[in-house]
């Protein structure tokens, strides 16, 4: 209504605005811009809104059916927050044009929508501002503004050529299937969504890709394209770097390290627990077996992607799958969670005390005492929201404990796994596991950013105080 009436104004429809609108104009306006993580927030929101608008248009459903906007709030938030969380089959309640939205959420919501405007002041020869590299540098979890836009450049064309060959490959596995035209539209979809992690498919009937369960092609490929997606940008561009220059960053060598010990380390415990379970793993072959853990274990680090049914799998499997979802992807990637360095750095912590040292070191390299307490306080915080989240939605829902858990930790992890909850969920639920989704995709400081204001330093030490730990 304020930018109504001030938009009135300024055509001259209106006369002056009164002072107390003129004031308040100014103070929301302030608020948004103020920071970028604000910026960040309140641009995922107004894409999650248009989402909502144009998956509730009738062109967006087939014929015969309807969507609430609460269903349409929760499949854009879905889709924006490159979570794969579902209400209704999107293979078979949306239409193609529904499908190409939630196509383009996953994309805009993947990159980041300051990306995606980036590349287009890039195309239109426009210079990027300083406050939209401010944005840019909170949307990259960069530490600094040097290369900011170079960076961008990389992470478009890196996303553009993998999600191009996914296509490419996806499609030429399934033209045995069906025609040239349907082939072509589920490799580009599903190239877009599972490099993005997000963990949408056609394939109906909340399935995903349990028909190609047995298929080493789909299993591999997607395997590659959730850990590419996963791993993030910034290594993205030191790998292809790395024949020129021979040596990788810090942060690269622990993403890599902590990726490959989750992925080798879930897949062989999937494995183990699931190897004589006769509704997941127990009717495969030993090959299949192996393939199926691996693209599990690979999965649930975000991406959301299944070959078996999930509500079928014991509880500690999905204790354990709950335990990779909340690490989640590595920082500036398509994926959520804590991210593995924030893992990496509290296993390190661990070790670091005891073994009675002070310094936390990684690759020979010690680690400011900032970014210690920085991993803690983003894991006590995830800890708390998922743990506040699991509580809300049992007294909402009327379900076990373990699928709750399961769903809310799927959804601050923007990972898209589900025992079959979520499209059971209550109204409230549904609204609960919406602002997870949100939560996750921002990130929880990010969030705290926006509607906070970060401390100043202070110029002054308190006196040291001693407490019995332990």
């Amino acid at each position: 209504m304020l930018f109504v009436l001030r938009s009135r104004w300024i055509t001259g429809e209106a006369a002056t605005p009164p002072f107390e609108v003129n004031r308040l104009y100014n103070k929301v306006k302030t608020w948004f811009s103020a920071s970028p993580a604000r910026a960040l927030s309140v641009g995922f929101a107004l894409i999650i809104a248009a989402g909502t608008v144009l998956l509730m248009l009738p062109l967006s459903v087939r014929p015969g059916q309807e969507i609430g906007w609460l269903d349409a709030l929760f499949t854009s938030a879905s889709a924006t927050c490159v979570t794969g969380l579902v209400v209704v089959d999107t293979g078979t309640f949306f239409t193609t044009f529904g499908h190409w939205v939630i196509l383009a959420l996953v994309q805009v919501g993947g990159l980041g929508f300051m990306t995606m405007g980036t590349l287009f002041a890039l195309f239109l020869r426009r210079r990027v501002s300083l406050k939209e590299r401010l944005i840019l540098q909170e949307s990259l979890n960069q530490a600094n503004l040097e290369g900011i836009v170079r960076l961008v450049r990389k992470v478009i064309a890196y996303a553009l050529t993998i999600e191009a060959a996914g296509a490419l490959l996806f499609t030429l596995r399934f033209l045995p299937d069906m025609s040239v035209g349907k082939a072509l539209y589920f490799g580009i979809f599903h190239g877009v969504s599972i490099f993005n992690n997000a963990g949408f498919d056609l394939f109906g009937d909340y399935r995903s890709m349990a028909n190609y369960v047995s298929d080493p092609f789909v299993n591999i490929l997607s395997i590659a394209l959730i850990i590419l997606g996963g791993v993030g940008f910034v290594v993205l561009a030191d790998l292809a770097e790395y024949p020129l220059r021979k040596r990788l960053s810090l942060h690269s060598k622990v993403v890599l390290t902590a990726t490959a010990g989750l992925f080798l380390g879930g897949a062989l415990l999937i494995f183990v627990f699931e190897y004589t379970n006769e509704n997941t793993l127990g009717p495969l072959g030993f090959g299949d077996k192996v393939i199926a853990a691996l693209l599990h274990s690979a999965s649930t680090r975000s991406a959301g992607v299944s070959t078996i049914d999930i509500a079928s799998t014991r509880q500690a499997t999905q204790f354990l799958m709950v335990c990779l979802m909340f690490v989640g992807a590595s920082p500036g990637s398509t994926g959520g969670g804590i991210k593995t360095t924030t893992f990496a750095v509290l296993i390190m912590a661990v070790l670091t005390v005891l073994r009675g040292r002070q310094d936390v070191v990684l690759f020979r390299n010690r680690l400011d005492p900032e970014r210690v307490y920085k991993a803690i306080t983003i894991t006590i915080f995830s800890f708390a929201l998922v743990m506040a989240a699991t509580m809300i939605l049992s007294i909402t829902e009327n379900h076990m404990f373990m699928p709750i858990l399961f769903e809310a930790t799927s959804a601050f992890a923007t990972v898209g796994l589900s025992t079959g909850l979520t499209p059971n969920l209550s109204d409230a639920g549904k609204i609960i596991v919406i602002v997870m989704m949100f939560i996750g995709r921002l990130g929880p400081l990010t969030l705290f950013y926006a509607v906070g204001s970060k401390s100043k330093r202070t110029l002054y030490r308190h006196a040291e105080g001693k407490i019995i730990i332990g």
